[in-house]
C-alpha cells in the first residue's frame, strides 16, 4: 500500500481517476449539441473566457469536444484492451501450459503477427474491415493481442514449473482445475498490470487511426479526430491541435505512471 502513496503513484491514479471521470459523465451532464453545434462567425476563436480552448475551423468548442472525446477514445481503447485480453489470456496460459506441439504452434502464430508493428497491423486491419468505431475496436484489439498473449505465456511457463503445481500435478489434478486453481490466479496479477499500460498504447493507436481518416469517423468526437481535423490550421490556430493533443499526452503519461507503480506492487517478483 505505502507503493501507491508514492507520488507516482498519487498523481497517476488522480489523473486516472479525473480523466475516466470525465469520459464517464461528460456525456450525461453536456448536450450532445455543444459539441457538434456550429456557429461560422466564431470559427478559429483563440482560448478566451467564453471558450476556454478557443474553437475549430467549424466554430465549435474545443473544450466541450475534448471533454464529450474523452468518452470515445477511452471507449475504444477500454474495449480493445478487453479484446485482446480475451483472446490473449487463454491463449498465453494454454501455450504455456500444454507446452511442446500446441506451444510451438500458438507461437509461431503469434511471432507471426509481432512481426509486424502494432500500429501498421492495427491500420491494415481498420483498412480491410473498414472505418468505424466498432472496426477500430477489433483492429486495436487484435494489433495488441500477441504482445499479450507472449508475455502471459512466459508467465505460464514459469508458474507452471513451480512445486506445488508439480506437486497438484503428481496427486491427480486434472488440467482444467490445474490451470483454474493454479496457473490463472498468478497470472492475473501481470494480466492487470500489463491491460493498464496497454490502455496508453491503445490510446494512442486510436488516436494515430482517426488522424488517418481510419478511426472515429465524424459526428463523433475523439481526440485523435480533432487533431487530424486540426492538421491544416496549425499555422494560423494551433490551439486546436493543443488541447486534444495535450488530453492524448496526459492519459498516457498517467497510465504509465500508475502501471508502473501497479506493476511494483503485483509483480510477485518485485523487491
Amino acid at each position: 500500500m505505502k507503493r501507491f502513496l508514492t507520488p507516482q503513484g498519487v498523481i497517476g491514479f488522480t489523473l486516472i481517476v479525473l480523466i475516466v471521470g470525465i469520459g464517464i459523465f461528460a456525456p450525461l451532464v453536456i448536450p450532445a449539441d455543444m459539441a457538434t453545434k456550429m456557429k461560422m462567425t466564431m470559427r478559429l476563436k483563440p482560448p478566451s473566457i467564453g471558450y476556454p480552448f478557443g474553437t475549430d475551423q467549424l466554430g465549435r468548442d474545443i473544450f466541450f469536444r475534448v471533454l464529450l472525446g474523452a468518452h470515445t477514445s477511452l471507449g475504444i481503447a477500454g474495449a480493445a484492451v478487453a479484446i485482446s485480453v480475451l483472446i490473449g489470456l487463454p491463449l498465453g496460459i494454454i501455450s504455456g501450459y500444454a507446452r511442446g506441439a500446441v506451444d510451438n504452434v500458438l507461437m509461431r502464430i503469434v511471432d507471426t503477427l509481432l512481426s509486424f508493428p502494432a500500429l501498421l497491423l492495427a491500420l491494415t486491419i481498420s483498412a480491410m474491415l473498414g472505418p468505424s468505431i466498432p472496426n477500430t475496436i477489433i483492429a486495436i484489439g487484435i494489433a495488441f493481442t500477441p504482445f499479450l498473449a507472449r508475455i502471459i505465456r512466459g508467465e505460464a511457463l514459469r508458474v507452471s514449473a513451480m512445486p506445488y503445481v508439480e506437486a497438484a500435478r503428481a496427486a491427480g489434478t486434472n488440467d482444467a482445475a490445474m490451470i483454474w486453481r493454479h496457473i490463472l490466479p498468478n497470472v492475473l496479477p501481470l494480466v492487470i498490470v500489463q491491460a493498464t499500460i496497454s490502455l496508453a498504447f491503445a490510446i494512442l493507436a486510436e488516436a494515430g487511426l482517426s488522424f488517418l481518416g481510419l478511426g472515429t469517423q465524424p459526428p463523433n468526437s475523439s481526440w485523435g479526430l480533432m487533431i487530424q481535423a486540426s492538421r491544416d490550421y496549425l499555422d494560423v490556430a494551433p490551439w486546436t491541435a493543443l488541447a486534444p493533443g495535450a488530453a492524448v499526452a496526459l492519459t498516457v503519461l498517467a497510465l504509465n505512471m500508475f502501471g508502473d507503480v501497479l506493476r511494483d506492487v503485483l509483480d510477485p517478483r518485485a523487491s
